[in-house]
């Protein structure tokens, strides 16, 4: 019996039809005839699908019988005693068949090898290696078949202390190294950092709230923070929370500073010469960075007026801004610039905003401020509230207004334009011009950095203590770009400089759009279960959007990005762009849109269970052909710390690795449903939902 892929209830709760009885089918279904498995098996293979995603409804691969952690998982490669004889002479029967497949397929090899011609070689050889990823992707079904349970061994649980692991990012090692004055805060990634078993939820874990209903409310038990630390969040950074019972309530009418956050960005606006924050955008602003951002007030409050704000904040073991900004369905990573750069190229923000007194703006030469005007666009507002602020109160304390004054210096000699100073928040706009650097008298403050030290899209490196980004050609006042949303659509002359041609970028967003629709169509049924589509009507208004936190780790010309907006999804994307590839990500922020670079062999910067959809196209092949430090298991595996459960995995790629990829997800107990690609035959989709796997430590 068909099981179709589906999220549960809101609130939580086990998926309904649980994964033990979705095993148990399959275990039936194998144990009826295994000569008919294979000759399925390797007849699908050459399956051409009117609708390329109605074999997602199929039974996933099949899982093994095992008990780990006081978990039961049904295994359908356990078979009665009675078959073994029967078991013995299908694998010899199957081991004759995979030498006879070689050896036709060498023999083939060589004969067509030699027969080629000069007019006729281009078209062979595209035949030639067709067939050859037939035999593999045909090789690969056998395998799985008379390996048996040995290919499907599945992978361990981590131990609960893991439930909020974060790698790379370990303070106490760090202390107990003698790294202290917020080096304890750096992101350190060894051999050690890589994870080799599964993340498990909370005993108490629930499915997150829908959004927007999710910004608002969040289950406590999601999170790792404390009832003290819910009823001591009213400081200068953290807005404060309600708690009800098993739940943290967030209402835009609490404090945040001395006012309410309505108050609090009408107050920034203003202070920049506009009526409300709802004129920010014709302003010329779209994105913003917060450092240090709370809880995500602000960029709650500011999302439902088309600006984009990203959180990020050091790794916090428990009351973790950037976990619960995640949790709330807010962009947020995890990140400190104590002693490294920020991983995001120069000239990347309209608009950087800081509450936080976890960064000493005061000390280290102003180098902090420094990498504020690195990332900051021409033109763009620095937004500081601080109590050391020149507020009658700070001006009685010489400490404080030693502090004042070595901001502000620093600000003068980046040419920073004072604009409007309330209370302890000020603001500063950057210059849209670059003369007046040159223009400036000799002194102590900061040099234009050289040509070397001028990196535009640097991965960690050291702080620098010289103004970068002025040798950009990007340098555009944001007054001179276009306003939200043309700004997704960048024009030729923008594209140039990007050196991409206009006709590539277009067929991009074209071949996107496609595809949007086609992952709509896949998911629409499963995502609004209690609210179904009939086709030709629009999507279920929200809160019925499950999806909302999407990571995409191939990002491109965030071309995934742009189709989700363009269908009117209630979504936000983390664009990725990873080392190992060309470097779109400045144009992918100029789009108005957020990322950074990453290096997937890598634990990426965020915590356990924090994104709704994991998308990648063609990662695994760039993977693959770059990288050896690295297995496509320890990707499988960073994927799963990543996803929510009952969160999707959608991949993009040739047909002989996404083949061997669903092998891979037997092992982290995803239901798994390989999908064939009507219009291109070379790749395939692999669509795959993880279940929902709770601890069982004190979930009595």
């Amino acid at each position: 019996m068909s099981r179709p892929l589906h999220r549960g209830v809101v609130g939580g709760g086990r998926l309904s039809g649980n994964i033990q009885d979705y095993l148990a089918d399959s275990q039936m279904k194998i144990k009826t005839d295994f000569d008919k498995n294979l000759k399925t098996s390797s007849d699908q293979v050459s399956l051409s699908l009117r609708n390329p995603f109605q074999f997602l409804f199929e039974n996933s691969s099949s899982k093994q019988d095992s008990i780990e952690n006081g978990l039961s998982v049904s295994d359908p490669f356990t078979h009665p005693t009675s078959l073994k004889n029967r078991h013995m002479l299908t694998l010899l029967f199957l081991k004759f068949i995979l030498v006879a497949i070689v050896i036709f397929g060498l023999t083939v090899s060589f004969l067509w090898t030699t027969s080629l011609t000069n007019a006729s070689k281009g078209h062979t050889v595209r035949g030639y290696r067709k067939l050859q990823e037939r035999l593999v992707s045909d090789l690969w079904d056998i395998g799985e078949l008379s390996l048996g349970a040995s290919r499907f061994k599945e992978s361990e649980f981590c131990s609960t202390e893991s439930e909020n692991y974060v790698p790379c990012f370990n303070v106490t090692e760090n202390l107990e190294s003698g790294l202290t004055d917020g080096k304890e805060f750096d992101r350190r990634c060894g051999p050690m950092s890589k994870q080799n078993c599964l993340i498990l939820a909370p005993p108490k874990y629930k499915i997150p709230h829908r959004w927007p209903t999710g910004r608002d409310v969040i289950w406590i038990d999601n999170v790792k923070i404390t009832a003290q630390e819910v009823l001591s969040s009213g400081s200068l950074t953290k807005r404060m929370m309600m708690l009800d019972e098993d739940q943290i309530s967030f209402s835009f009418a609490s404090s945040m500073v001395d006012d309410n956050i309505e108050d609090y960005s009408h107050q920034i606006a203003e202070m920049i010469g506009l009526r409300n924050e709802s004129y920010l955008v014709q302003a010329g602003v779209r994105t913003i960075l917060d450092i240090g951002c709370g809880y995500g007030s602000l960029g709650a409050h500011l999302f439902p007026k088309q600006l984009l704000t990203m959180c990020i904040a050091n790794y916090e073991a428990s009351g973790s801004q950037v976990e619960i900004a995640l949790e709330r369905g807010l962009p947020a990573i995890v990140g400190s610039f104590t002693s490294k750069q920020l991983p995001f190229p120069s000239l990347s923000f309209d608009m950087i905003h800081s509450a936080s007194d976890d960064v000493e703006w005061d000390k280290k030469d102003g180098v902090h401020l420094i990498e504020v005007n690195r990332v900051l666009r021409p033109g763009g507002y620095f937004v500081w509230t601080s109590p050391f602020a020149n507020t009658p109160a700070s001006v009685r304390d010489k400490e404080n207004l030693k502090r004042w004054d070595f901001v502000r210096n620093i600000a003068k000699d980046l040419c920073w334009d004072l604009l409007s100073q309330q209370d302890k928040t000020v603001v500063w706009k950057k210059p849209s011009k670059k003369s007046c650097y040159a223009s400036r008298k000799h002194g102590p403050g900061p040099l234009i950095c050289k040509d070397g030290r001028d990196v535009e899209s640097p991965y960690y490196h050291p702080l620098v203590a010289c103004i970068g980004g002025t040798r950009s050609r990007r340098w555009v006042p944001i007054e001179d770009r276009p306003t939200w949303p043309s700004r997704a659509t960048l024009s030729s002359k923008e594209l140039a400089v990007h050196g991409v041609l206009p006709d590539d970028f277009t067929e991009d967003n074209v071949n996107w759009k496609s595809a949007v629709r086609d992952y709509w169509s896949l998911l629409s049924p499963l995502i609004f279960s209690d609210h179904p589509k009939r086709p030709g009507e629009e999507d279920p208004i929200p809160p019925y959007n499950m999806v909302r936190n999407v990571l995409d780790m191939n990002a491109h010309f965030g071309g995934f990005n742009s189709a989700l907006l363009d269908a009117k999804k209630s979504v936000w994307v983390m664009n990725v762009v990873p080392t190992s590839g060309v470097n779109h990500l400045p144009l992918i922020l100029d789009r108005g849109f957020v990322g950074v670079l990453h290096d997937w062999c890598e634990a990426f910067p965020t915590y356990p269970r924090t994104y709704d959809m994991v998308h990648a196209d063609g990662l695994l092949t760039l993977e693959t052909v770059k990288q050896s430090r690295c297995s496509t298991l320890d990707l499988f595996y960073e994927i799963d710390r990543l996803l929510r459960p009952e969160g999707w995995v959608i991949l993009r790629d040739t047909a002989p690795l996404i083949e061997s990829a669903r092998v891979m997800t037997a092992r982290l107990r995803w239901e798994a449903r390989v999908v064939e690609i009507e219009s291109n035959n070379d790749e395939k989709l692999l669509v795959c939902q993880k279940p929902l796997i709770r601890s069982q430590t004190n979930s009595l």
